[in-house]
């Protein structure tokens, strides 16, 4: 069917409201970018919008690189978002495969306890003394264990998995399955995609993490990347990384922007049909 002149204008309209608002949205990084590979007196001295690098240079990068707290914080995040993704995950599967189950007695109590801490939360200073009477201060698991269980993903993958029939849970029963061959063998198997999206969304929170470390960690050798992208940016700390000249400093803060981001960046393309799927499990039945 061909389209109405008015609809071809309403359809333009949005494609020019959408490009506009990917433009607004994306070149502050596009300018971050172009700042960490343009030379610093450039940089300083230009007073327009920079829409293509001028006089490229790689110095900040080499900065950058020169210290070891970038690899160590590297190394230090890999570890905080694998390890503490997949706990997440095993969490919430649990959690939301218990609160799916007809079987369970008071189940909308429990739904409606588990929904309390998305409104209200013990608070910082209780947390801290929590983890300080467990001696985890200073160690991994006061970063793996701080936030590893999110409600609202519980919330979705517990609508996920009651979607999936009833019969498959009898027959199972009638040949003999408890409920760990039934989740293991069943459930599991059958929700790779809010699996999929639920690592997603705890890796990409975990990569971004650090407000527990700036609160729980002490050593720095157990700080995250975002933790020295933090000192580099908010606290100016420049003495690990050389005598620079102060005109440099800028682009050093920019060339470690897009060391922190392009891992994140990379990964997003290739997976970003999973968040799609995340935003429309449960939402639609049938």
């Amino acid at each position: 069917m061909k389209k109405k002149v008015s609809d071809r204008v309403i359809d333009s309209l949005i494609y020019i409201i959408l490009t506009a608002i990917s433009v607004v949205m994306l070149y502050p990084l596009l300018y971050v970018a172009l700042c960490s590979i343009t030379d610093a007196n450039t940089v300083m001295s230009s007073n327009s919008i920079l829409i293509i690098p001028k006089k490229i240079t790689w110095d900040t990068y080499k900065i950058v690189f020169r210290s070891p707290n970038i690899f160590a914080g590297y190394k230090n995040t890999v570890i905080y978002t694998v390890m503490g993704s997949i706990m997440s995950v095993a969490l919430t599967m649990l959690a939301g495969y218990v609160l799916s189950r007809k079987w369970l007695y008071g189940r909308k109590l429990f739904t409606a306890i588990v929904m309390i801490p998305m409104f209200i939360t013990g608070g910082t200073i209780p947390t801290y003394l929590i983890f300080k009477n467990l001696n985890l201060l200073n160690t991994r698991w006061a970063i793996l264990l701080t936030g590893s269980i999110l409600v609202y993903n519980v919330i979705i993958t517990r609508t996920f998995i009651a979607d999936i029939p009833d019969a498959l849970e009898e027959a199972a029963k009638i040949d003999g399955a408890n409920d760990l061959v039934i989740f293991s063998k069943i459930i599991i198997p059958l929700s790779k995609s809010v699996i999929a999206v639920n690592f997603l969304y705890y890796a990409v929170g975990r990569w971004n993490e650090w407000y527990s470390s700036l609160l729980y960690i002490k050593d720095r050798n157990l700080y995250p990347l975002q933790m020295f992208l933090r000192e580099i940016l908010v606290q100016s700390q420049m003495s690990d990384m050389g005598g620079m000249q102060q005109q440099m400093a800028q682009n050093v803060k920019y060339a470690t922007i897009m060391v922190a981001v392009i891992p994140i960046l990379a990964v997003y393309p290739f997976v970003q049909k999973y968040f799609v799927k995340g935003v429309m499990i449960g939402a639609v039945k049938g």
